[in-house]
């Protein structure tokens, strides 16, 4: 049996739940170009890039721009994201992720963010959460998106553990197979209908105990 040497953890939706942020800017995006951008639109744009985000909001509103229109408007809607989450502080850390990451250096687990998020450093720093990782992978160092492993690879290697060693939690269909192709366990943060390929499923860090942890 493997025991666990790393935890490497997503961000939006395991850490804090910048979700909404999100959500509320693209849909003053979407009703700035005359058209409505509801919650469920917004489904379609989990754990994808900024530029397919936007795509698929086009395709949402049947509008066709070209490459520098599409540029000003990703810009712009990144500029009211950043507004947002700079208002953010430790009270928007979920439940349980604060005692997990404590329990996890306290048993000597290391841990790492693995985040597509270019604005992580930030999120991090509002919500006091920069010195609970060892290693900090984010947008701003990898190249390929999940489902792509790069980003948890990435994260074991800066830690200098084997991925056979490491358990990704994540809350999206795309980072959970991303970590599987990294060869790495995962927990998964949400519905088992959607995440039914992870080791386990919980709702939250809240549920999360170092023995739970899935061993090979």
């Amino acid at each position: 049996m493997s025991q666990v040497q790393a935890c490497l953890f997503d961000l939006d939706g395991v850490i804090v739940d910048t979700a909404k942020y999100h959500y509320l800017a693209w849909r003053r995006l979407a009703n700035g170009l005359g058209f409505d951008f509801t919650e469920q639109d917004n489904e379609r744009l989990k754990g994808v890039s900024r530029v397919r985000s936007l795509e698929i909001l086009l395709e949402i509103g049947g509008l066709s721009l070209d490459e520098e229109t599409k540029a000003s408007l990703a810009a712009k809607k990144n500029d009211w994201y950043v507004e947002m989450i700079s208002q953010m502080d430790e009270s928007e850390v979920l439940p349980g992720a604060r005692r997990f990451l404590s329990e996890c250096r306290a048993a000597g687990i290391r841990t790492a963010l693995g985040s597509a998020s270019k604005n992580a450093m930030l999120i991090l720093r509002n919500i006091g959460l920069v010195d609970a990782f060892d290693a900090i992978i984010d947008g701003t160092k990898t190249a390929a998106a999940k489902p792509d492993p790069e980003v948890f690879l990435l994260g074991a290697q800066a830690l200098g553990v084997q991925p056979r060693h490491c358990v990704v939690f994540e809350d999206a269909e795309a980072g959970v197979e991303a970590a599987l192709r990294a060869g790495m366990r995962c927990v998964g943060i949400g519905s088992p209908q959607t995440l039914g390929r992870a080791n386990l499923v919980i709702s939250g860090l809240a549920d999360m105990t170092l023995d739970r942890l899935p061993l090979e």
